[in-house]
């Protein structure tokens, strides 16, 4: 059976479709290693030309000027075509990915359909602002009548935006770039990761099908030399990626000499921190669930599991418990809850991690290898480590992998202080039947985001993003298109 959108052999620039001159690359199905397609590659040539149709784009097109109203109208039609498309996009996800169904359906596809919708509500709300009435002496006429003026802000889109973005959740990384940016009036080139090119090259069948002018989106591929482009070059006014630390970084320090704005959504390494008085057993499920998400292949998947030692070992118990009953394969399986990690590189590193754990002393619960059977594609088990510091690798390092670490602590102020000595800032997560006390302890936590007693499921219309090293800016919720747009404040006599 062919998988929907791996026959897309050719890029997306200035609204047509293009033939790679890079040649292509094979995408594998990283539960069963079976290629499922040859991506197209572009070459620096193509990057350069789709910079330049999306500066056209910008600087000439009608995108940038139509109303708040108008772009929303045709982002509306992307919702239905990406509506209509669902089950096509989910297949696509989990041969491409090798995501469990139960989370690529909802998390992986409804939910960043969700965003997009939420995303136009606020777009259509947006109005100018007025400030208030200011009273001024006249400069030209000391001692005469004083001047009176008033000032209205505008919000204009940024520009043209370069778009960088992961293989763990890319059809949602690939449109919380396109929404916000779109909305606001930029023009966008788009690079997803190699392992995953289709999630990114589906948007160019969806750009034809609800009319976006030439330029406004373009799609393209390569590595590391087709990136530092998108990074470097002088039309691009807006770099935006999601993906690791060391990749934000190296983005950040390409992006400066032109002096572009840099989004950065990055790594975490985020603590859950379960009190005294906590429901042990739902406590210790939800950690695990967590942990089994895409195979721990989240940014914001609490891996440091906080504990107070009065109920460690329960918890230890439960969350090995737990863990045995995760069902380890491939994600065609309906009934399959934890699929592989995306390529052997990955594995390799989560291993690596898992034998520093074992040399710093830390107790290996459960997992900690390769599960029987499933020799064909990039498998790993729920591992778990207890008795584990704070100061330990695998306690400190974002993994990218199913491993969790349960620290123990005597106090709450011993718990934050645990949970804020981390170089990220991501997510977060309290765990008691003292709803109060875990609200407090949640505003002490630094991080862009914290969940109390399981949150409320969503982030549609949340504000996400990381403090320290998990980012700059920030994604979704009422303000996200701001981080596209340039204020601009326009004075004027009025009497």
């Amino acid at each position: 059976m062919t998988i929907p959108y791996t026959n897309i052999t050719q890029l997306f620039i200035n609204g047509s479709w293009v033939a790679p001159e890079a040649g292509s690359e094979e995408v594998i199905n990283p539960a069963t290693g079976a290629v499922i397609g040859h991506a197209p590659l572009a070459s620096v040539a193509q990057i350069e030309a789709a910079i330049g149709a999306a500066r056209q784009a910008f600087d000439h097109g009608p995108w940038p000027t139509m109303t708040m109203d108008e772009r929303a109208n045709v982002m509306q039609r992307m919702v239905d075509a990406l509506r209509a498309r669902q089950a096509d996009i989910a297949a696509l996800i989990v041969a491409e990915v090798g995501c469990a169904q139960h989370i690529t359906h909802g998390m992986q596809v409804a939910n960043p359909i969700n965003h997009l919708v939420a995303a136009i509500a606020t777009a259509r709300r947006e109005e100018s602002e007025r400030l208030p009435i200011d009273i001024t002496p006249n400069m030209f006429i000391p001692g005469g009548p004083q001047s009176i003026g008033g000032t209205t802000v505008v919000r204009e889109p940024f520009g043209v935006v370069s778009a960088i973005t992961g293989y763990n959740f890319p059809f949602l990384l690939n449109l919380a770039k396109i929404a916000p940016a779109l909305l606001a009036g930029c023009t966008m080139v788009l690079k997803p990761s190699q392992f995953t090119p289709y999630s990114a090259l589906l948007f160019g069948e969806i750009s034809e099908e609800i009319g976006l002018p030439e330029g406004v989106l373009n799609i393209v591929t390569g590595g590391i030399a087709e990136g530092q482009v998108l990074c470097t070059d002088e039309r691009v006014d807006m770099v935006t990626f999601t993906g690791s630390e060391g990749v934000g970084a190296a983005i950040m320090a390409q992006a400066a000499p032109t002096l572009k704005k840099v989004h950065l959504e990055l790594g975490g390494k985020s603590a859950m921190i379960v009190r005294h008085d906590a429901d042990v057993q739902r406590a210790a499920a939800m950690a695990v669930g967590f942990l089994s998400v895409n195979a721990g292949q989240g940014c914001a998947i609490p891996t440091r599991l906080l504990v107070h030692n009065s109920i460690r070992p329960a918890f230890a118990a439960v969350a090995k418990a737990v863990a045995s009953q995760i069902k380890v394969g491939d994600a065609s399986d309906p009934t399959v809850t934890m699929g592989p990690l995306i390529r052997e590189s990955q594995r390799n590193k989560v291993e690596h991690y898992i034998a520093l754990g074992k040399a710093a002393g830390a107790t290996l619960l459960c997992g900690g290898g390769r599960p029987a059977g499933l020799e064909g594609g990039f498998f790993t088990e729920m591992t778990l480590f207890d008795d584990v510091t704070n100061d330990m690798a695998i306690a400190q390092d974002e993994i990218f992998g199913p491993v969790g670490c349960i620290i123990g602590f005597d106090t709450d102020d011993e718990a934050i202080a645990i949970a804020n000595d981390s170089r990220y800032g991501l997510n977060g997560a309290v765990e008691t039947a003292d709803a109060a006390t875990g609200y407090a302890m949640a505003m002490r936590i630094r991080a862009g985001s914290v969940s109390l007693n399981g949150g409320t499921g969503t982030m549609s219309y949340a504000p996400i993003g990381g403090y320290k090293r998990s980012g700059v800016g920030r994604e979704y919720g009422p303000n996200w298109l701001r981080e596209y747009q340039h204020e601009k404040s326009v004075f004027y006599p009025i009497g």
